[in-house]
């Protein structure tokens, strides 16, 4: 009982404005007391009116009182914090703000809202709201959270709740609407049309929770896709490092070989020149001897000594080496290097293969493989498909495991999906194709458009951002029984070769690769791009009417 009591004397002590206990306690001249900076701060959002009043009585003052704190009640609240008591839940909670919804009911003062009655089109607090829970009038009466559109639900003709729906003219009405404005209208409850209206958004959340599931999905496999880039591009990176690693040293290795070759021969060589030169030096010092020996002897004056010492002269040999000296320029290593420059200009013509001016980098040519020759090799590579029915045109027949589309007369009972062509009769494949791969397509009747493309491509309307190869998400080849044609980015290509009922398609995604092959006895190739894949691609079809393409079973 004291308690209660200490918690009423405590309300007596507690700001208005913030509803705590009182903060540097002032008094104004109508008797009421509020924080100084409370009833500071409510004033200061008054200048503007140029009048200060009380927030409780509403007295006005002017000019501005002087504050001044109240020195009493600054004691008495001190002893009161001391005491451990604070401002009551209902008093900082339930006083309506200027974001809330205010009870209809209460004078004064008003209190948060609880519940609006849709029946009476009033506001009530917890207090005033009793009456709707006890009261039997009040069963019927529709409670919804608290709501200022009250006033809305009133017919502004009549000023009857408006109960009913119109539904030629699309808006709520009350029961003496059908009778003027809206007579001979198709009119219904609001509740019933609620009914049908919120049976209408459970199928479309139905439906965007499809839509997500299938775009989680999405994203999931895109995940997969980019784990997968990754890992393939690091194990790439890693094995090409090795790969170019080892070939430097071997070039190095070789390189040392050569120059050690050479310096070897250069070595013979030059000993061989170096002996041949001394052995030439000791033979013209012992001619030189020879001659002034001769002559000496020329300038005997004596007859019977100059005749006594020629006949003792012994014969002149004759030189052994001026017939292996040659007078013409020798190159002495150019075996060598022909053969040097034999390998530099094969290894170049190894990195250079199957460049063009289309080639995305020459590091992805070098490292990319080359493409096969035979069907045997090709198929090697071979890709199991399926056409996606989700993304079929509504002519389109699947069939065989969906591995065959047949052009229809009568559009078939899809239900629909956001990856369907809505006007074009293509259809994609449910996989996507990386990597190197290879897939052949068997057509009967006029002919078929054999696609790859992006599955971000567009798929509603009619416009070129849809069909394949009229845009720059998809390649493709027209095929039928006279001609071949290649487009890509609405950019036709004449293309020539054997007329054949069966193509096959080879990828390799990260050379940016992509071929088109007649299939018979023999490969024959029709046409070939070299360009830059930023995206997994689907194999697509194309149908003319009346005709049928499928995916060829290779395994």
């Amino acid at each position: 009982m004291a308690q209660q009591e200490n918690q009423l004397d405590g309300k007596q002590f507690c700001c208005s404005i913030c509803l705590d206990l009182l903060k540097v306690p002032v008094t104004i001249p109508c008797g009421h007391s509020y924080c100084m900076g409370c009833i500071n701060t409510h004033w200061t959002n008054e200048d503007k009116k140029g009048t200060h009043s009380c927030p409780q009585c509403r007295q006005s003052f002017t000019p501005r009182p002087v504050l001044v704190k109240n020195t009493m009640l600054a004691y008495l609240v001190q002893d009161l914090r001391k005491s451990g008591l604070q401002a009551t839940p209902a008093d900082s909670c339930y006083y309506a703000g200027a974001e809330d919804v205010a009870c209809d009911v209460c004078t004064g003062r008003k209190l948060k809202a609880l519940k609006s009655c849709l029946v009476c089109l009033v506001s009530y607090c917890e207090k005033h709201l009793q009456p709707h829970y006890e009261a039997a009038p009040f069963e019927k009466h529709k409670l919804v959270e608290p709501s200022e559109k009250l006033q809305e639900n009133i017919c502004s003709l009549h000023g009857e709740v408006m109960k009913m729906f119109c539904r030629t003219d699309q808006q709520c009405i009350c029961y003496l609407c059908p009778v003027d404005e809206h007579k001979g209208h198709d009119t219904v409850s609001a509740a019933a049309e609620r009914t049908e209206r919120q049976r209408e958004l459970e199928l479309s959340r139905e439906k965007i929770q499809q839509r997500v599931q299938d775009r989680e999905k999405d994203v999931k496999e895109l995940q997969q896709e980019e784990e997968a880039v990754n890992g393939s591009a690091d194990k790439a990176v890693e094995d090409s490092e090795e790969i170019f690693t080892e070939l430097i040293r071997l070039l190095e290795k070789r390189s040392s070989d050569v120059k050690q070759q050479i310096r070897s021969q250069q070595e013979t060589k030059v000993s061989r020149v170096r002996a041949l030169q001394e052995r030439l030096e000791q033979e013209i010092t012992e001619l030189k001897r020879r001659d002034a020996e001769l002559k000496q002897l020329m300038c005997t004056e004596d007859n019977n000594q100059f005749l006594q010492s020629y006949s003792s002269l012994s014969p002149l040999r004759e030189s052994t080496h001026s017939s292996s000296i040659s007078t013409q320029p020798q190159r002495f290593f150019e075996d060598l290097m022909v053969a040097v420059s034999k390998v530099g200009d094969q290894l170049q013509d190894i990195l250079s293969e199957t460049r063009t001016n289309d080639s995305p980098t020459p590091a992805v040519v070098l490292l990319s493989q080359r493409e096969p020759k035979t069907r045997a090799d090709f198929l090697k590579y071979s890709q199991e498909l399926t056409l996606d029915p989700n993304t079929a045109n509504t002519r389109l027949l699947l069939s065989e495991g969906n591995r065959k589309a047949t052009f229809m007369n009568k559009k078939q009972c899809y239900p629909w999906h956001p990856d369907r062509f809505a006007i074009w009769c293509q259809v994609l494949s449910r996989e996507s194709l990386t990597g190197r791969c290879y897939w052949e397509v068997e057509w009967r009747g006029r002919g078929v458009y054999v696609a790859v493309a992006y599955k971000n491509i567009s798929r509603a309307g009619n416009s070129c951002e849809c069909g394949f190869g009229l845009n720059d998400k998809s390649w493709t080849l027209d095929c039928d029984r006279y001609s071949y044609n290649f487009y890509h980015n609405n950019a036709k290509t004449p293309v020539s070769g054997p007329q054949c009922s069966r193509v096959g398609v080879y990828l390799d995604h990260g050379a940016g690769v992509l071929s088109f092959y007649s299939v018979s006895t023999a490969m024959t190739l029709l046409h070939r791009v070299q360009t830059t894949f930023t995206q997994p691609l689907h194999a697509g079809l194309w149908l003319y009417y009346g005709d049928t393409a499928e995916f060829s079973g290779l395994k």
